[in-house]
């Protein structure tokens, strides 16, 4: 499932990443990529001062956590601390798939769900748009500061050239709860039904059976 989030970030965090940002140090985002992406890949990444990484995750996190959506599309289990990437005119990132293990400097885990998370409005550079490839066709993203588009971590993308501008982005993989994308996705639907339902008739039999439904098909698909 390839979704669009609307913001996931409000101004005052917006504002507070940028101040985090203002002086930190950039370094060639070739550092962490794999053999195969490291040919393909022309960007900079925040470099990981521990102090100044607290801070940016515990942003990002609190802003995931709250958000109804991502966790009802996602199922989240565990995060890869994010990456911020910075695109300048000239750089890009061709194809790739992400990496189906995360997780470097801490616990090993299996990639699921890849996210992409704007920083920049899409007014303030040309170019950058994050390109993922479908079964439907090549689908272009480029959204306004502080949302965010989720797509399985198997899809093969990549981000277009910057011409003009700076493209700012902070990225993340998460292992969901549900390992299947075709499930993520059905549980994804029924549970936007069933909130559906349990505002409108909480008390009809039919609402009853849709929550029974969509709990027992997490209980049978959910890895813990």
């Amino acid at each position: 499932m390839l979704l669009e989030i609307p913001g996931v970030l409000n101004r005052a965090q917006l504002d507070k990443i940028d101040q985090v940002l203002a002086n930190a140090r950039f370094v060639d985002g070739r550092l962490t990529a794999g053999m195969a992406a490291r040919r393909v890949k022309h960007n900079q990444e925040l470099e990981r001062e521990p102090k100044t990484m607290e801070l940016l995750i515990r942003i990002l996190v609190s802003a995931l956590s709250h958000n109804e959506t991502f966790n009802s599309a996602v199922l989240p289990y565990r995060m890869a601390d994010p990456i911020f990437a910075r695109y300048r005119p000239g750089m890009t990132y061709g194809d790739h798939v992400d990496d189906a293990i995360m997780g470097r400097s801490g616990p090993r885990f299996r990639s699921d769900v890849s996210m992409t998370l704007f920083l920049r409005d899409p007014e303030s550079y040309q170019g950058g748009e994050l390109v993922i490839r479908t079964t439907f066709g090549d689908r272009r993203v480029k959204l306004a500061a502080g949302d965010a588009v989720i797509y399985p971590s198997s899809s093969l993308h990549h981000v277009a050239e910057v011409t003009a501008g700076e493209r700012l982005v902070a990225l993340a993989w998460i292992q969901s709860h549900v390992r299947d994308p075709a499930r993520r996705e059905l549980l994804y639907e029924l549970n936007r039904a069933r909130e559906a339902l349990l505002k409108r008739a909480p008390e009809e039999e039919s609402t009853a059976l849709v929550d029974k439904s969509f709990a027992n098909l997490v209980r049978m698909w959910a890895d813990v």
